[in-house]
């Protein structure tokens, strides 16, 4: 794609601006698609002839933001919207123009002009975390929104997003960044010491107890104190934990003298603190009191276009830390790190570009380095996470309940110079590899997803335009999917 023009179309009847999506809006709901570029078909793993008359949302499910509510927003205001950065599924962000037309000339419906460019956006670094994906955008403003606040913080995420770096920015950014920043994992204590080690003992408190202890608490005073993993905090200290945080008073365990400690709590779980509360293992006053403001972080797959970033912020910490120089990745093991789906997160590619650093003695790491890795995957399934055990993950969980059985591998495609056999994605559609799809195997995945069409594609191990056409086949609408 050219960066300063938009992609072209073969559309005869197109207007002269050759825009690259022409929509015509019969309703609210009812936005058909009246042309397409191929170059914005290929995107989507559809071609022309087959996206026309599908709606926008059936053909462009997983853009941040959605296409749909673009259009709408033109319609409703009858004004442009002009530099726009959109993100498609694979980590591809365009940025678009989208404007109103006139009437279609059957005078049924109100014209929507959808045009897309190749922009490159600026690369946002925020206290050791780097992206440029609309994801990790909104993770960012939210940091700088919060950071001056003294409100409580739950940060959520599956394990190896960075929840620990954003509750770093979070004190970096804050009028408290002048005095200590102290963090506790509270599934790392066991539960007796837990207490004694968030709010201090005398000596002889306890056997053991034989010098006094400062607590966490106090270590942290005038400074942020972060509770990682506080789901799994046993309910007795969950009760005093609350009266610190209400009080801003402590008391060490075996004392008798209060102790005022002024300190904002921000705090990290990987599980659903609502559905905790639902079953009776967080208190409902706690998790009020905690949840004043809330950053989730994505996982690295849903932010693919972010991982060359990763990899040179990575690879400058290994140069420093062996007294090396290793310049960078092939494209070839680039492609290859980002068709993996990443259940370990940031952590498991930091640990991945370390073992693959200290075994190559060349200036460029290239694919073939990643092949024993890529051996050890191939058969890796992280769990019992088949449909049957979708819902029960689901409700206790953020991180999501894949693969299902029509896809184990977490390797979603392979270049043709490492010979092992995985299941393909992206490439799906050059793939002879037929889908066999029954109703219950996609109600499975549309549930999992939680009704997002693009990712029970991803689910099912299939391309979207696949799952598409054995919903027609099978007859299957979106609301018999939600209530079968």
């Amino acid at each position: 794609m050219d960066s300063n023009k938009p992609l072209q179309t073969t559309g005869t009847n197109l207007p002269a601006l050759s825009p690259d999506l022409i929509v015509e809006a019969r309703s609210v709901e009812r936005l058909l698609i009246r042309a397409i570029s191929p170059a914005l078909a290929r995107l989507t793993g559809t071609t022309p002839a087959d996206a026309r008359g599908l709606n926008i949302d059936r053909v462009f499910a997983g853009t941040i933001p959605p296409l749909a509510e673009l259009a709408r927003e033109v319609l409703e205001r009858d004004e442009a919207l002009t530099d726009i950065q959109v993100g498609f599924p694979g980590g591809i962000a365009l940025t678009a123009e989208i404007a109103p037309g006139g009437l279609t000339d059957d005078f049924r419906g109100r014209i929507v002009v959808f045009s897309f460019r190749e922009k490159t956006p600026p690369v946002v670094s925020l206290h050791g975390m780097r992206g440029t994906s609309p994801a990790i955008r909104e993770v960012f403003r939210k940091i700088a929104c919060y950071a001056p606040s003294d409100a409580s913080v739950v940060i959520t995420g599956e394990t190896g997003t960075g929840k620990e770096l954003t509750a770093r920015a979070l004190h970096q950014g804050s009028p408290r960044s002048h005095g200590p920043f102290v963090a506790v994992n509270c599934s790392a204590i066991s539960d007796e010491l837990l207490e004694s080690e968030l709010f201090g003992h005398e000596k002889g408190a306890f056997t053991g107890a034989v010098r006094t202890h400062r607590g966490r608490f106090e270590r942290a005073d005038g400074g942020t104190l972060f509770l990682d993993e506080i789901g799994e905090m046993p309910l007795h200290t969950q009760a005093k934990l609350l009266r610190v945080l209400e009080e801003k008073r402590i008391e060490r365990v075996g004392g008798e003298q209060e102790r005022e400690v002024d300190v904002r709590v921000v705090c990290a779980t990987n599980v659903s603190l609502e559905q905790a509360v639902g079953q009776g293992r967080f208190r409902a006053d706690l998790y009020h009191r905690l949840s004043v403001l809330r950053i989730h972080l994505p996982p690295l797959r849903e932010r693919t276009e972010d991982l060359p970033l990763l990899v040179e912020h990575f690879l400058g910490s290994l140069n420093h830390k062996y007294g090396r120089r290793i310049e960078r990745l092939t494209p070839e093991a680039l492609a290859l790190l980002q068709s993996y789906l990443w259940p370990g997160n940031i952590r498991e590619l930091r640990n991945v570009l370390e073992r693959v650093y200290i075994e190559t003695q060349a200036e460029v790491i290239g694919a073939r380095a990643f092949s024993e890795w890529i051996r050890e995957r191939r058969d890796f399934s992280p769990g019992e996470w088949g449909p049957q055990t979708t819902m029960a993950r689901k409700t206790s969980a953020l991180a999501p309940p894949w693969p299902l059985h029509s896809e184990r591998h977490l390797l979603t495609m392979t270049p043709p110079f490492i010979e092992v056999d995985l299941v393909p994605e992206k490439a799906s559609r050059r793939s002879t590899r037929p889908a066999d799809l029954d109703k219950g195997d996609i109600r499975n995945a549309y549930r999992a997803a939680d009704g997002n069409l693009a990712a029970a594609a991803r689910l099912l191990g299939v391309h979207r335009a696949t799952l598409y056409r054995y919903l027609d086949k099978l007859g299957l609408k979106r609301e018999d999917l939600e209530s079968g």
